[in-house]
């Protein structure tokens, strides 16, 4: 399967608006993509953008710090999926995952899962892998996600910040150990995104070898560029 198939190409900027999104609909019918994926107010215009498409609406809940009460993540679904978003990306509540309110947090998961399959959409459980210090705070989380019957647990929202030792601040995102260990921790029924971070034609080819079935990126131009030239590189030695 295409690489370019399995992403979610990502319109979150804050300073994202018509013209961008406009531009990002167009490349994703190109190349076609698995979706665009938006800011819940520029669902009902992805909608329109796609119609008639394969190239799905999907949108974000909680995002990104995961820190709204479940019933504004659970509204907020409810509209999303409602103007037509056929996947969600919610974020945990990375607050209530380190202090290991295991409760809280399986039941905030469960609750957006839910109000999206009632409305026939798929969710995807944001960890943001990058602010969690252990591995066992992941391996809980897929083992949460994997009870609320989400559809695919995912590394990183692409805006998570920490400070580096000699104190700047940089983003987190996708690492191989990440998807490595999320695919070891999950069923075969549930999937893995990779996202944050992804910007190469290789770097993309690489978490699939890892075990990612989906990916998030705003550099889909360039991955699909790379996937191209790959393809050129093949046919040309035969």
């Amino acid at each position: 399967m295409s690489l370019v198939a399995l992403i979610d190409h990502a319109v979150l900027q804050p300073t994202h608006g018509d013209a961008d999104l406009r531009a990002a609909c167009e490349l994703c019918l190109k190349v076609r993509t698995a979706s665009v994926c938006v800011k819940p107010s520029m669902v009902p215009h992805a909608v329109e953008l796609l119609a008639g498409s394969k190239v799905l609406p999907s949108t974000v809940i909680g995002f990104p710090h995961g820190g709204t009460t479940t019933a504004a993540k659970v509204r907020e679904t409810e509209i999303a999926c409602r103007q037509g978003a056929r996947e969600v990306d919610m974020v945990v509540n990375l607050g209530r995952v380190l202090d290991e309110d295991w409760q809280y947090v399986g039941d905030d998961i469960r609750a957006v899962v839910q109000a999206a399959h009632a409305e026939g959409a798929v969710t995807k459980v944001i960890f943001e892998t990058g602010l969690l210090p252990s591995d066992a705070l992941k391996v809980r989380l897929c083992e949460l996600s994997e009870a609320a019957g989400a559809a695919f647990v995912k590394t990183s929202t692409g805006f998570g910040m920490v400070k580096t030792a000699a104190g700047g601040i940089v983003a987190t995102g996708a690492t191989e150990h990440d998807v490595q260990l999320m695919r070891a921790h999950c069923g075969p029924q549930v999937q893995v995104k990779a996202s944050g971070g992804i910007r190469t034609f290789a770097e993309a080819k690489r978490y699939v070898a890892l075990g990612a079935t989906r990916l998030g990126t705003s550099a889909t131009e360039a991955i699909a560029a790379g996937e191209r030239g790959e393809a050129a590189a093949g046919a040309a030695a035969y």
